[in-house]
């Protein structure tokens, strides 16, 4: 992380050139789309860049799993390397085309992700760009993500992360330019700010973007509430806030907020959006003739935005720049494409292994058949916001990869399109390609049928390309005739592995009722056929956690629209989901040991009693009591025995990778913020009550203990005064 006196270096450079800019020059400074000043030494340069799970739309790049998958590793070591591996390439090809004068969209170094956004509705279309449904694994991962984007030089930032969309942000995407989003100071504080106070205060993010919508009847890029007194003036923010794209126009064409452009580019202006992604920030020209903004904000905008340029060593004089050694040789790498490959094989969740069908032995198959839409389908490896991988690889490639020479036949049947009802327009009756698919199953040993969505069913207002139009699931089925072709081929009576491919929560109970096996691979990235072969074939054991809850069909879901989270997410709901959050099986096994607990450096036991500023020590002996090695991930989860609280609440995660009948002791730690709950005021306090924490490979509730046969430790902690945190 850049120091303190860095930047104010870097922000008294950047004011010199600004005193030296006239007022045109300085508005279209402001624009993502900023041109040269050739007299003061300024190159163009576009700062919308997307770097959400690799550098993403500008030719080849390493392309990871998408934010989902990467969130079901639970795996913070990993998404900084990921992270590292992006701005890596990032520079790389920012100097490989500038070099030949390409400083168009997306070339630039200043990436616009992560997206820490709760994925509070699992119908919400942009769910899979985030990291789940928690605040604190959503926490824990941004902020190892943005450190290994932004580096750990004192002087330079290798490349500038920013954490979007600010604030209270998840759909619907059909109404999201003049949606206002509802939440009480609870909520607000419980559940959509904590990632992104998490990534401003630990991680230093050098952006953050505010979102299209209202929240509570502020527009998120003009809020008052949200830039300045939260983001600036409470958290210390110190870098520069970007619209989203076209956002601003959103003010007076769908919010209504105000009458016209001026009115709406100074109401961001003054509230602190320094940046405008789009065309509209020309018009501070005419809102500073009409009092309605000054020259003195603007200057201060453009000092901000300008100082992220000199952190980055792309304005000045940067020799001493270490980051300048990276060429274009340093994109798509053998050590690129394992680290990828990891993150592939770390992301994959087994949800059922009945009568431990999996692993596959290659030797005792003939003939395996691979069936479904999305046996072959790339879109279905990499989700939206993607680059373009030298080398994809799906679930059929991997597969015939894993076989080849073996002597094991491998048959294909799309067995239906991924949402029409047939596969070709003049094609009689519907449902054509599934008597194909009866009759590979009547040939095959065994079955992997490949389900799910790909980013052309899920995915950003605009971007989706097929009926629903908005982005936003309509429900959680799969869709088309996908839930006929699943019923179809376990009816063959042959082994059937359900693989899902998919962003969010899709209704599962056919597939655990009908299947020897369901395995979620998520958007596994461009590697992700090659790791789930390993997966099935028993190279390596499943070690993916579920990110978000997976609800069953006789769950309810509140209305898209209501942004209060009761009845929502593991947190919030009282209902039995059908997979829960933090859950997913291995090919091995493991004993969670809670050997000691320390508070304030003394061992306690018995009533454990905790106060304001404790530091609570959870030390969690954890062996591998298989015959694989594996991973497993120790959960801690704190609940409150009170009113007015979350159910339960992660609180410390750790990933623990281990060989067969080996054993290692972790350490996690509690404190004030692991115990602390929000009032309705939004103020944080210690409550006097029972507190109960769990430690264990998943959560402590009923579901769970149904799936794994395995229950958390658990213990109880007393305090005895409320106190104010």
């Amino acid at each position: 992380m850049i120091t303190k006196e860095r930047i104010k270096e870097c922000e008294e450079l950047a004011a010199k050139l600004v005193a030296q800019m006239t007022p045109e020059e300085k508005v279209y400074q402001l624009r993502n789309g900023a041109p040269a000043i050739e007299r003061l030494g300024i190159p163009s340069y576009n700062y919308w860049n997307e770097s959400l799970h690799g550098v993403a739309r500008a030719g080849i790049a390493t392309v990871f799993p998408q934010a989902i998958g990467l969130a079901a590793t639970f795996d913070e070591d990993l998404l900084e390397k990921v992270g590292d591996t992006i701005s890596t390439e990032g520079r790389a090809k920012y100097f490989g085309q500038f070099k030949y004068g390409d400083h168009g969209i997306y070339k630039g170094l200043t990436f616009w992700a992560p997206n820490i956004n709760i994925f509070r509705d699992p119908r919400w279309g942009r769910g899979h760009e985030t990291y789940g449904e928690d605040p604190y694994l959503t926490s824990r991962l941004g902020v190892r993500f943005v450190k290994g984007i932004q580096g750990d030089d004192k002087k330079y930032l290798k490349a500038a992360a920013c954490a979007k969309h600010f604030a209270v942000h998840s759909g619907p995407e059909a109404v999201r330019h003049g949606f206002n989003a509802v939440c009480n100071k609870q909520d607000l504080r419980e559940t959509y700010l904590p990632a992104f106070k998490a990534l401003v205060q630990e991680a230093g993010v050098e952006a953050v973007m505010g979102a299209y919508n209202r929240t509570n009847g502020e527009v998120c890029c003009g809020s008052k509430t949200l830039l300045k007194d939260i983001l600036r003036d409470e958290w210390g923010f110190e870098g520069h806030v970007t619209s989203d794209c076209w956002a601003i126009k959103d003010f007076h064409g769908n919010h209504a907020v105000t009458k016209e452009p001026a009115e709406s580019v100074a109401l961001a202006m003054n509230n602190g959006c320094d940046l405008n992604c789009g065309d509209i920030y020309q018009y501070l020209l005419d809102a500073v003739d009409r009092g309605l903004t000054t020259w003195e904000k603007i200057d201060k905008a453009l000092t901000r935005v300008l100082a992220t340029r000199f952190k980055l060593g792309i304005l000045g004089n940067a020799d001493d720049n270490k980051y300048n050694k990276i060429d274009y040789s340093y994109v798509d790498t053998d050590e690129a494409r394992a680290l990828n490959l990891q993150a592939s094989l770390e992301s994959i969740v087994l949800l059922d292994n009945k009568s431990g069908t999996l692993p596959l032995d290659v030797s005792k198959i003939k003939t395996i058949g691979v069936i479904g839409p999305n046996a072959d389908n790339r879109k279905a490896l990499v989700g939206n916001y993607e680059g373009t991988a030298s080398e994809y690889v799906t679930i059929l490639d991997g597969i015939r990869e894993a076989v080849k020479g073996t002597g094991t036949r491998v048959m294909v049947s799309e067995g239906c399109h991924l949402y029409k009802d047939k596969m070709s327009d003049l094609s009689e009756p519907d449902g054509d390609r599934i008597a194909e698919a009866k009759n590979v199953c009547d040939l095959s040993d065994v079955v992997v049928l490949c389900v799910g969505l790909d980013a052309s069913l899920e995915g950003e207002e605009g971007d989706t390309g097929n009926e629903y139009g908005s982005g936003d699931k309509p429900n959680l089925y799969l869709p088309g005739l996908q839930g006929k072709l699943l019923d179809a081929v376990t009816a063959s009576g042959k082994p059937v592995i359900v693989v899902c491919l998919a962003g969010s929560a899709i209704y599962l109970d056919s597939a655990y009722e009908k299947a020897a096996a369901t395995v979620l691979a998520l958007y596994p990235g461009a590697q992700g056929g090659r790791a789930f072969a390993q997966i099935l074939f028993g190279q390596k054991s499943p070690e993916g956690k579920l990110p978000v809850t997976f609800y069953g069909e006789k769950n309810t879901l509140p209305l898209d629209t209501d942004y209060s989270m009761k009845g929502r997410t593991y947190r919030y709901m009282t209902e039995k989901p059908f997979y829960p959050f933090g859950y997913g099986l291995s090919y091995t096994s493991f004993k969670e040991t809670v050997d000691k607990i320390v508070v304030n450096g003394q061992a306690v036991s018995g009533d454990i009693s905790f106060k304001k500023d404790d530091v609570m020590d959870i030390y969690v002996t954890v062996e591998n009591t298989g015959k694989l090695e594996g991973a497993a991930t120790v959960q801690v989860y704190v609940s409150y025995e009170g009113t007015d609280a979350p159910v339960r609440s992660l609180k410390a995660l750790k990933k623990v990778r281990l060989a067969a009948g080996a054993k290692e002791t972790v350490k996690l730690t509690l404190g004030n913020d692991s115990f602390g709950l929000f009032n309705e005021e939004g103020l944080l306090k210690l409550n006097k009550g029972v507190y109960t924490v769990a430690v264990g490979d998943s959560q402590p509730d009923e579901r769970s203990k149904e799936l794994t046969g395995v229950e958390c430790s658990t213990f109880k902690v007393s305090v005895a005064e409320t106190a104010d945190i």
